[in-house]
This record gives structure tokens, sequence and C-alpha cells, in this order.
């Protein structure tokens, strides 16, 4: 069995969105301290919440790399769907926080100070967060880590809200249309809100157990066909799930009767190697069967009654 990613091989990324998180805080801040706007207030906020995604992304990296033991013997890596589930709870708590910020100055527009000091700032922020968050996702998708792609998403949609605050703020300051700047804001909350429910809803598959994607069950079909034609074999009930980063791959092989152990356990081990080298991160598990007997078929169904 193939070991867990030590920490420290996905755990620096999410100490490079720890930081993001940290620097765009402190320029969001202080473009919403210069200016005023409810706009630049929502998209601090959200910001926050990129600290707590990230921190929390570190420690369940960190759970999910431990190796597995007596007590979770496949491991532990559905702790990522956790952060990311918790990552997409806490994106709807800021949309929360933004339309509770934003309602009351709809009533009461307030002018903006200081708008180009603020837009400047903003930009700065956006660009560390569109640099980290490409990083992230191209990581996450390497290393099949649902923690960082997620984190990477999250950072992405704080981009394009930061983009649309920063258009608000200017609009504002070129029309002194005030009314703009919490509008902005509710069209902020209303999109990560979206982020939001896609990221838990992407963390509740994984918690079910779903199947391996389908381009990659796509490939041990392929390898089942080749073996077909060069052994007199045969193959079902092939199950697979994912579990964060790892892969769980489990069939059954249909050998000759006449077949010794030994042969269709190296066939098996072959086969096996083929799966592992195709789909990534996989742990496989082969059950051996006689072709020709009636009993070998009564497993095809998922349940065994």
């Amino acid at each position: 069995m193939a070991q867990a990613k030590p920490p420290a091989s996905l755990a620096r990324y999410a100490w490079l969105s720890v930081a993001a998180a940290l620097a765009t805080i402190s320029l969001k801040t202080l473009a919403w301290a210069a200016t005023g706007s409810v706009g630049l207030l929502s998209d601090a906020l959200e910001s926050l919440l990129n600290l707590a995604a990230a921190l929390l992304a570190l420690s369940m990296l960190r759970i999910a790399a431990a190796p597995p033991d007596e007590a979770h013997p496949y491991g532990r890596y559905k702790a990522e769907y956790f952060a990311s589930g918790i990552e997409g709870a806490l994106i709807v708590f800021a949309a929360a926080s933004i339309a509770f910020s934003a309602v009351p100055r709809l009533a009461e527009p307030q002018p903006i100070a200081s708008p180009l000091l603020g837009i400047a700032l903003s930009a700065l922020a956006t660009a560390v967060n569109l640099g980290a968050g490409m990083l992230l996702i191209s990581a996450g998708r390497r290393l099949h880590s649902i923690a960082l792609e997620a984190d990477g998403h999250h950072l992405m949609s704080d981009v394009w809200t930061s983009a649309g605050v920063i258009a608000g703020v200017a609009l504002v300051a070129a029309t002194g249309w005030n009314v703009v700047d919490p509008l902005i804001a509710l069209a902020v909350a209303v999109h990560i809100v979206f982020t939001g429910f896609m990221l838990m809803r992407r963390s509740f598959a994984g918690l079910l157990d779903a199947a391996i994607p389908e381009a990659e069950r796509a490939e041990i079909e392929k390898i089942f066909a080749e073996y077909r034609r060069r052994y007199a074999v045969a193959f079902h009930a092939l199950l697979t799930r994912q579990a964060g980063a790892r892969r769980f791959v489990s069939f059954h092989l249909l050998v000759p009767d006449d077949w010794s152990v030994e042969r269709a356990h190296r066939l098996s081990e072959e086969i096996e190697e083929r799966i592992r080298s195709l789909v990534p991160n996989a742990i496989t598990l082969t059950h051996i069967e006689p072709i020709s007997q009636p009993a070998s078929y009564d497993d095809i169904k998922l349940e065994r009654w």
C-alpha cells in the first residue's frame, strides 16, 4: 500500500494561502478605512474568511497526511472534505455579514472618501489573490487535493468580487451615484453565497463515498478489455470511491479453473499495477474467482443478500 503524502508536500501551499490572506486583509482594511466604502468593507470581510479557511485547510491537510493506523486503517483522507465544506459555510456566513452592512446604506447612501487610494490598495490585494489562487488550483489538481483546490477557487471568487467592488467605487467616484456602493456589496454577497454552496455540495459528495471520475473509470475498463483479449479471463463487480486525494478500486477477476493460485495472483498483481499507473493515488483490491463456477456470478451486484 502506498504511503500518504508527507504534510510538507501540501502544507506549504496552505501556508501560501495564509500569507496571501494576511496581506489582503491588511490592504483591504486600509482601503475600507480610507474610503468608508461598504463595498470595500464587504471585500475585507471576505478576506477574513480567506484567512480562517486557509488555517482550516492547513490543519485538515496535516490530519489527512497522517499514515493509517489501527484506529484508521484506511487513513484520514476525508479530512480534506471537512475543510472545503466548512469553508463553504464560512463563505455563506460572510455573505450574511455583507448584506447586514449594505442594506442600511441603501436607505442612506454615503459618499466615498479618497476613492483613488482605496482602488489602488484593493487592486494590489486583488493581484495577490489572483497569483495565489491560480497557484493553489494548479497544485490542487496536480496533487489531487480538494482542500487546496477549494481554497484556490475561493481566492479566485474573491478576485472577481474585488473587481466588481473596484468598478463600483470607480463608478461612484465618477458619477456621484452613492447608492451604487451598497448595491455592489449586495451583488458580492449573492455571488459568494453561490460559491459557498458549490463548495459544500462537492464536500458532501465526497463524504458520501462518490465514485472516482468517469474518465478514470474508463481507463480501468480499457485495461480490463485488454486482458480479456490476452487471456481467457473475465471481470465484474468493479467498485470505486475516492477520499480526498486517495482512490479506492476493487474488482473481481475470474480465471480459468485449471489456473494455479500463484498464476492468478501474479496476473492480478500485474493488473493492479497497471491500474495504479493510470489512476493517481489508487489503492487496489482484487477478488479472484473460478470462471466456470455459477457461484462466481452471484456477487456481481453492489450488495450481496
